[in-house]
């Protein structure tokens, strides 16, 4: 008889085997325990059972069928159902895709797309990083696994992780587009150079440190596209295996890159390169990472019960279906492989309605004092919670009078939507990290309370664009709408009780107010956030009350302004900036460093009336920079152009610097995909042959320099965005820096 161990630790990684589930925990200190467990995912099927038993039987896969009742999402009644359980969960996903093309798609199936390594976290009651107890015998065959944790605690213990980065030496520069250098390896506090030009001694030289250092993550830059594949090629040439995963029999299925659209815009998504026992996060592949750390990813791999890497490469989007697909699972939901809900007809009449989406005040563009900002707190999932709206619970038999403003259709009152459901809790655990993060006055709390509220964040506001997508099995469309005529009724509601109150409203836009009162003090602003609040019943909260405030003109009509472009410092000192160059991805980090710079002289201004004052010195370090660019001192990487390529490079029509970049690489043989980054200098933007114009960034330093003059209109053009409100257009930013230009060209005294 098997003896059995007992043991302590996080649950690291998991991935399916060929009988079950393969699980990694780390101990407390740091020690990595490998563990397994028998395992067979199931699904439902419903077709009649003569069908269903003859097509399982035509699978020669071993499975098992028993009849049981589920819940139908869309009516609340049970349904009969088979349940199958496939015995090889490696097989799991063949399986489910046969079945699905049985007799033309005679059968339906059920709670069948989620990955294995979810579903098992889904049944089980675990989720990544959590805190266990387990026994298992001393072949590593688990037991008993007992989970001493909770998702939804605020304050939790992490692992201690042992951490190695690979990247190129260097600025960081895409090396798929040809940017090239030394394999630089650094792990505590230990930072090595290995010589690429002789692959033999580079592989092992990483192969010593990948035993040395033996990492739970290894953190690398481009590694998905272009650093671990290279690696793996060189692997095979000169037959070397690198002891990437701590499990040598994994072999973890990657994912092809792809490219798709969201929202009107080309997403690329690289390919991925999973390891088995360890953690590979791409810096430059994954959204979650670059936006809340490592501690928002890892508060969310807890809560979605997604395993670290795989949630590192997906959307928002996907990690808050997750969390919808675990309830509707809890609660013994049918979840429909496709989506079978299509939208519903309307008359034009009814679409100019319906389809109107946030409402939005467009500001006069102008210098402001006394303006105070307010926010309601995730205001679309609050009305989702508390107008229970969700795709069931919309137009429901049972309580035809309470209606959605302006449109024709009601929410139920008797029956608790999926979505608010699964809002709920969500929106009261980011509510606790902020007053958590208020209160804290060690600085580490306070960054990692903000980066866990800030990856629930950016789940609540993906789960208001998820409940209208096409393409996921509980959106509606017409749920979607029903929130956002919610809140325009709300907004509405909002500015007349701030009128009411003796404030001016300045702009407006979907969930944030900005309110004028001359001599405005901070009692009045809060006594209107607590007005408004007890009158909407969604917390209206005060963000601050601005020194002063810039809305921009629009260049393109200079008489309006434009939403949510904006710059201002509140009463506190922070500065606050919104959709100006130095906030934008396709600015070069020059022209976005040197517009902070004139923004934080400006900082320093109490009122309006004193930043006349403080003009002079921002001039100064305007003309400084503008110095800077005419001599030839700034380097490449600081002029560095980031844009996404919309299309294959051969289908641009015309030559745009992103056409042009695109075209270059290709001519040496590297395709770019629609939605991927390239990097791009302005080496001459007025030449006559387009491909003189720009020069991607990893070709390095060409011999020509840099356009002098475009980047010092790209600086001016910035420096209007701040100082044309202040009597600074760009004709008289241009007349000002000309003496910059005499210095920096000698002779030349023409304009730039």
């Amino acid at each position: 008889m098997a003896s059995i161990m007992t043991g302590c630790g996080w649950l690291f990684d998991l991935y399916p085997i060929r009988h079950g589930m393969q699980m990694w925990f780390l101990r407390e200190d740091g020690e990595p325990v490998a563990l397994w467990e028998r395992y067979a995912p199931s699904f439902y099927v419903r077709g009649p059972a003569a069908m269903v038993s003859r097509a399982l039987r035509t699978l020669r896969i071993p499975t098992t069928a028993s009849r049981t009742e589920r819940i139908d999402l869309w009516t609340g009644r049970t349904v009969p159902v088979f349940e199958v359980r496939v015995e090889d969960p490696l097989r799991y996903a063949g399986v489910v895709a046969r079945l699905g093309r049985w007799e033309d798609g005679a059968l339906e199936l059920f709670t069948c797309g989620i990955p294995v390594a979810q579903r098992y976290c889904y049944d089980r009651h675990v989720f990544p990083l959590a805190w266990c107890a387990w026994e298992a015998t001393d072949t590593g065959e688990l037991r008993a696994l007992h989970v001493l944790d909770d998702p939804w605690a605020v304050d939790y213990p992490l692992p201690p992780l042992r951490v190695l980065e690979l990247k190129v030496e260097g600025e960081l520069i895409n090396p798929r587009h040809g940017h090239r250098g030394r394999l630089e390896v650094s792990w505590e506090g230990t930072t090595r150079l290995l010589d690429s030009e002789d692959p033999q001694g580079l592989l092992e030289s990483l192969e010593g440190v990948l035993r040395q250092a033996d990492p739970d993550l290894i953190l690398s830059h481009w590694g998905d596209a272009w650093l671990l594949p290279s690696l793996r090629q060189l692997e095979c040439r000169c037959q070397v295996r690198l002891p990437w995963n701590r499990d040598p029999q994994a072999a973890i299925p990657g994912r092809r890159a792809h490219s798709y659209l969201s929202y009107g815009r080309i997403v690329r998504r690289e390919a991925s390169q999973f390891l088995a026992g360890r953690w590979h996060l791409d810096a430059q592949n994954t959204f979650l990472l670059a936006e809340t750390g490592l501690e928002g990813l890892l508060e969310l791999a807890r809560l979605c019960r997604m395993p670290v890497q795989q949630l590192a490469r997906t959307s928002t989007g996907t990690a808050i279906s997750s969390l919808q697909l675990l309830q509707a699972h809890q609660d013994g939901i049918l979840i429909p492989w496709h989506k079978h809900q299509a939208e519903q007809f309307k008359t034009a009449a009814e679409l100019l309605v319906a389809d109107k989406g946030g409402l939005v005040f467009v500001p006069e563009p102008g210098l402001y004092g006394d303006v105070a900002e307010l926010d309601f707190a995730s205001l679309y999932p609050a009305i989702m919670a508390k107008f229970n709206i969700s795709p069931e619970t919309l137009d429901c038999p049972c309580c035809p009078d309470h209606r959605v403003p302006e449109l024709d259709r009601h929410t139920c009152q008797r029956r608790r939507g999926l979505v608010p459901r699964v809002l709920e809790p969500i929106l009261a655990k980011r509510a606790r990290l902020k007053r958590l993060k208020r209160t804290a006055s060690d600085p580490q709390a306070c960054q990692t309370y903000d980066r866990r509220q800030t990856a629930l964040k950016w789940i609540l506001v993906t789960s208001f664009g998820y409940l209208g997508y096409k393409n996921f099995v509980f959106g509606r469309i017409e749920a979607h709408e029903a929130v956002t005529a919610y809140s325009r009724e709300l907004l509405l509601r909002a500015k007349e009780l701030a009128e009411a109150a003796g404030f001016r409203l300045i702009h407006a836009i979907v969930d944030s107010i900005w309110v004028h009162k001359p001599r405005l003090t901070e009692r009045e602003v809060v006594d209107l956030a607590d007005t408004i609040s007890r009158a909407i019943g969604i917390s209206l909260a005060v963000e601050g009350i601005y020194r002063w405030l810039i809305f921009p003109p629009s260049r393109t009509h200079p008489r309006l302004g434009v939403p949510n472009r904006f710059v201002g410092v509140f009463r506190d000192g922070t500065l606050k900036v919104r959709g100006l160059e130095c906030r934008r991805h396709d600015t070069a980090p020059f022209i976005a460093q040197a517009q902070q710079a004139v923004l934080l002289v400006l900082a320093q201004a109490g009122t309006p009336n004193e930043l006349a004052r403080h003009l002079p010195e921002a001039l100064d370090v305007l003309k400084a920079s503008a110095l800077q660019l005419w001599e030839g001192r700034v380097p490449l990487h600081d002029l560095a152009i980031t844009k996404q390529v919309s299309q294959a490079p051969d289908a641009y029509r015309r030559p745009c610097d992103t056409a042009i970049t695109a075209h270059s690489l290709l001519a040496r043989g590297v395709r770019l995909a629609p939605g991927e980054s390239v990097q791009f200098v302005i080496t001459e933007a007025r030449d006559s042959d387009p491909a003189s114009r720009v020069r991607p960034l990893a070709w390095g330093e060409p011999a020509e320099g840099y356009d002098r003059a475009k980047y010092v209109e790209l600086l001016l053009r910035s420096a209007e965005t701040v100082l044309g409100p202040l009597g600074y257009d760009y004709a008289r930013l241009e007349e000002l820096i000309r003496p910059a230009r005499k210095l920096g060209l000698g002779a030349d005294t023409g304009g730039p």
